[in-house]
């Protein structure tokens, strides 16, 4: 732009102004406007590089502290003089509050997540309310969970935060949902995480919940240290429930309570969300979540057009399928139930014979049961039959 008005500058020079005032009509220093008008020729404008300063020695370290906690640029300073930095505090306040909105900026779109893609989970504590279980008055925690992209909300209220009671309300909350995600983020809770270090692959996971995710196939995501807002959807649904639900609210045991609390679910998963502007039970249908199964009354379970038999114990529950190479295996709660070789057939029925020995160790028929004789085989594919006789057993 500067280079533009070189021949403007020139000829009000030779109308005899003085540099100060081309300057300020160009918006320029008066030095630049005296090397413009004296220039034979347009100047070429070229990008300079920043000029050293004092603090560039110290960017790396500063960069790792910012990492670590956001301190304050008085804090950064303080520790920069004690490594020896000579250098004024206004330049470190302008590269500390530049290197915070990066930060922010990436935290901001990392989380903001795709269909399927994430959860996030939280507890809230509500110090102001009691719940009479067992004989005992106790206190009163919500488990909390949001899946990033439809925005669905879940809550169940509990008495205690070990992490048994993590896992359970993780099945309850994948069974709301009709899925769960590819990985949920958690803040540094003790349930998830033993040791937090700066990197997630240094750290060390709560064994049993590792397990449990592990065995879903779900990727625990920590929560970067003192960077909360990563996890700011569901930490607005904490306050959400407190202003919202608990405001008036009255119940007479845990399970009264809960009920309310998942009536509260369905009621705002089926209302406009404010920041997408759609509703949450509309929007769940493009999550793609990865789905539960519930085993049918003979026993079997759907996978790839296929089915495939887990114990009859199972009749009626949810479990995880979990496919790896060449075969496939079903989780109920974290124990692993069921293995069988997966067919690349349509339509097979693929059984291992020892799942129904719960229902033919009841029948009476006179008959020999042929099932029981095939002890050393893993599962055989069946062609699609009748096995009403299974249900008149189990219903007897």
């Amino acid at each position: 732009m500067r280079g533009e008005s070189w021949m403007d500058i020139r000829s009000d020079r030779q109308k005899g102004m003085s540099y100060v005032e081309p300057g300020k009509k160009y918006h320029m220093d008066p030095r630049t406007a005296k090397r413009y008008a004296q220039s034979p020729q347009k100047p070429e404008y070229t990008l300079t590089q920043p000029k050293p300063t004092k603090l560039d020695a110290y960017k790396q370290q500063v960069d790792q502290w910012l990492e670590e906690a956001p301190y304050s640029a008085v804090r950064i300073l303080e520790k920069l003089q004690e490594q020896g930095f000579d250098g004024k505090y206004s330049i470190v306040k302008e590269y500390v509050r530049g290197k915070k909105m990066d930060l922010d900026e990436k935290a901001t779109v990392r989380f903001e997540t795709m269909p399927g893609k994430q959860g996030q989970m939280d507890w809230g504590f509500f110090e102001d309310h009691l719940v009479h279980e067992d004989g005992k008055w106790k206190k009163l925690y919500c488990f909390l969970m949001i899946l990033g992209y439809s925005r669905m909300r879940y809550i169940e209220f509990v008495t205690d935060m070990s992490t048994n009671t993590l896992i359970r309300c993780h099945q309850n909350a994948f069974r709301y949902f009709g899925g769960y995600p590819e990985e949920i983020l958690y803040d540094n809770m003790k349930q998830v995480v033993i040791k937090r270090l700066l990197k997630q692959e240094d750290s060390t996971l709560n064994r049993q919940f590792e397990d449990f995710a592990g065995f879903y196939g779900f990727k625990p995501i920590l929560c970067r240290p003192y960077r909360g807002q990563t996890k700011g959807k569901v930490e607005r649904t904490v306050q959400f429930v407190r202003d919202n639900f608990m405001i008036g609210i009255k119940y007479e045991s845990l399970a009264d309570l809960n009920g309310q609390a998942q009536a509260w679910c369905n009621k705002v998963n089926g209302k406009v969300h404010a920041t997408t502007n759609e509703i949450p039970f509309e929007r769940l249908k493009a999550e793609r979540l990865n789905p539960l199964r519930r085993v049918q009354k003979d026993c079997l379970i759907s996978y790839a057009g296929n089915q495939y038999s887990v114990p009859a114990e199972y009749i009626g529950k949810d479990v995880a399928v979990v496919a790896l190479d060449s075969m496939l295996a079903a989780y109920y709660e974290g124990k692993q139930i069921a293995l069988h070789r997966i067919s690349y057939q349509k339509k097979d029925m693929v059984v291992n014979p020892q799942h129904y020995r719960r229902l033919t160790l009841k029948q009476t028929m006179e008959a020999e049961n042929m099932l029981l004789e095939q002890d050393k085989v893993i599962d055989f594919p069946l062609k699609s039959s009748d096995l009403s006789r299974y249900d008149e057993v189990l219903y007897e």
